[in-house]
């Protein structure tokens, strides 16, 4: 016997996440499907505040639009036969111009002008390939990958990557002008000793 295996929609992919074994774990829809993502360590954990709080200040002083964190989810695909894409970002930058200042408290049905991935060692390099396609194609302008291990940044856009090195600077370019961060200063300072 063969068995059809169901496709979720974002909507029911939000109604079983909220459900009480979920609540010690990170997943996302990928193609219509959960996948499980691995918990992330510290240091991920203190590159991505150093990061937010560089992007965030600058967004806020500017009034450029809205920084979110903590693996917030973005409905990166819709497809009738319910093989939707949901994506949670280490951090995103959306512009004022595509959201209001207060976000709803659901999963948010627009791709972001900015993601920011922090690499962990359990993630897989075909994966996190896949979401750069993913963010692109739903139109996100900008994302960086930031890989703690090389203390490099991944620039992806549209027209292509590049790689920032650890003298290098990070440029917000045209989704966040004026915003310039030394690649060193998202690493803790004895990471880059």
């Amino acid at each position: 016997m063969v068995m059809e295996r169901q496709l979720i929609s974002a909507e029911d992919f939000l109604a079983i996440a909220a459900r009480p074994e979920y609540d010690e774990r990170s997943i996302e829809l990928v193609d219509g499907e959960i996948i499980e993502m691995p918990k992330a360590g510290g240091l991920h954990g203190q590159i991505t505040f150093l990061l937010s709080l560089k992007i965030g200040i600058h967004v806020v002083e500017n009034g450029l639009g809205v920084v979110t964190a903590a693996e917030t989810g973005f409905i990166l695909e819709r497809n009738p036969d319910g093989r939707d894409t949901v994506r949670a970002l280490d951090i995103a930058f959306l512009s004022s111009a595509s959201v209001p200042a207060v976000l709803p408290d659901h999963l948010l049905d627009v791709a972001p002008d900015l993601a920011v991935e922090v690499i962990s060692p359990s993630n897989k390099v075909a994966d996190m390939h896949r979401k750069i396609r993913e963010l692109l194609a739903a139109g996100t302008a900008l994302v960086w990958i930031v890989y703690p291990e090389t203390h490099t940044v991944e620039v992806h856009t549209q027209s292509g990557a590049t790689t920032q090195e650890v003298d290098d600077t990070l440029s917000g370019g045209d989704v966040l002008p004026g915003l310039e961060i030394p690649v060193r200063e998202i690493f803790p300072a004895s990471a880059t000793s």
